[in-house]
């Protein structure tokens, strides 16, 4: 049979074709010789149409196994070629191998992270809102109107089109009420923009998480047994904080929540400004104003609001002395917290 005599033609070509091999290359042009669409084995199985059909069988497994031989005898050639390559590279497999740098969680998203898990155990819902919004829902809303003294609080970036960067993340309770009936129970997590001069306390951006409750009967001590509770699970059961009476136009009547930071270093001293105590956090109970613009009845429900500073917090938690340490990109400083 023709084809027989093909198959042991190009058997006997291939194994002394590959006796002669020296390199990799002339292994991939062989193969590409005889096991390509177009190479002598694909020629073969073309001649089947020419063949008896009763013959077809026996030529078809021939045709197979040779295939499978050169394919074989490829692979191993292969093989021998990449175990030389390793074998000229004279390895030492005695010493050690190089560690790889690998990235780490942000110590500002560790910290976002622990804060919501801490409020979402008692029933908190995480809220988001945008970043850049209108002048209504960053102030008006929030009983800020225009050339309302307030505004000097915050220094704002205003945008080409009238919009502004937010400048705190209270602004995601607003859009979260007006969409939303009470009971409402929420934290509002984000990064805010404030136009201030960067030093080793305050940035130009920063991160907070914001947080919401409005029922009916709600009351300062409901809000301060909450934070307390909070500072417990952030800073362990020993943990001193305070409540300083305060102003926000959001909040009446209002307060700040400092943590105790020690004077043990001069460090310490110039980061409290020579008290031992950081603030953390602005609260207060909702201002009937701020129901009134999001049509809420301000006889029937009562609320609080919190806004928790994130870096305050990271700096606690991590011993960071200097904010700016954050923004810094430094893989020194950010490989400490893997």
């Amino acid at each position: 049979m023709l084809i027989s005599k093909k198959i042991k033609e190009i058997k006997e070509e291939f194994y002394l074709k590959l006796s002669d091999i020296k390199n990799r290359d002339q292994l991939d042009a062989l193969s590409n010789k005889f096991l390509s669409r177009r190479g002598l084995i694909a020629s073969l199985f073309s001649m089947m149409g020419d063949i008896d059909p009763l013959d077809r069988p026996k030529a078809g497994n021939e045709l197979n196994s040779l295939k499978e031989l050169i394919s074989k005898e490829i692979s191993l050639s292969k093989d021998k070629f990449a175990s030389a390559v390793v074998d000229n590279l004279n390895i030492d497999y005695s010493l050690p191998g190089k560690s790889k740098n690998v990235g780490s969680v942000h110590p500002l998203t560790k910290t976002i992270l622990l804060i919501e898990n801490i409020f979402m155990k008692i029933g908190f819902s995480l809220a988001y809102g945008p970043e850049i919004d209108t002048d209504f829902y960053n102030f008006e809303a929030l009983n800020i109107p225009k050339h309302h003294p307030a505004r000097d609080m915050q220094d704002t970036f205003y945008l080409n089109d009238g919009n502004v960067l937010r400048t705190h993340t209270s602004n995601s309770q607003i859009h979260f009420m007006m969409k939303n009936n009470p009971p409402i129970r929420i934290i509002a997590p984000g990064r805010v923009y404030r136009n201030e001069d960067i030093s080793v306390r305050s940035y130009c951006l920063f991160h907070q998480i914001e947080g919401l409750y409005v029922d009916t009967n709600v009351s300062f001590a409901d809000l301060k047994s909450l934070l307390n509770y909070f500072a417990r699970e952030l800073f362990g059961n020993d943990v001193k904080t305070r409540f300083r009476p305060s102003y926000f136009p959001f909040t009446e009547p209002s307060a700040e929540m400092d943590v105790y930071w020690g004077l043990d270093s001069e460090s310490d001293k110039r980061i409290t400004k020579g008290t031992g105590w950081l603030e953390i956090l602005g609260c207060g109970m909702v201002d009937p104003e701020v129901f009134n613009n999001v049509n809420y009845d301000s006889s029937k429900y009562s609320g609080y609001a919190f806004g928790v500073g994130i870096e305050r917090i990271a700096m606690l938690l991590y011993g960071v002395e200097d904010i700016r340490e954050f923004y810094k990109g430094d893989t020194r400083f950010l490989g400490q917290f893997k």
